[in-house]
């Protein structure tokens, strides 16, 4: 039993699989869309400050223990 291969499904099945999966996908409202999108911009900003707060303490850091100007 373990040398038994399993059968492979053809393309046609494949893509009729994917349209079954895709009918029970439940899509967002429009309202939702918006949403949804202004929270990964105000959050891509969040982290992006962040970055460059620690960047800039990490090279203010540089150039006092270093002494050295970038």
């Amino acid at each position: 039993m373990a040398n038994e291969k399993k059968k492979r499904a053809s393309l046609g099945e494949y893509f009729r699989g994917v349209k079954t999966e895709m009918k029970k996908v439940v899509w967002p409202t429009k309202k939702e869309l918006v949403s949804y999108t202004a929270v990964v911009i105000v959050t891509c900003a969040v982290f992006a400050l962040g970055f460059w707060l620690v960047d800039t303490g990490v090279l203010l850091a540089l150039r006092e223990v270093l002494n050295i100007t970038l």
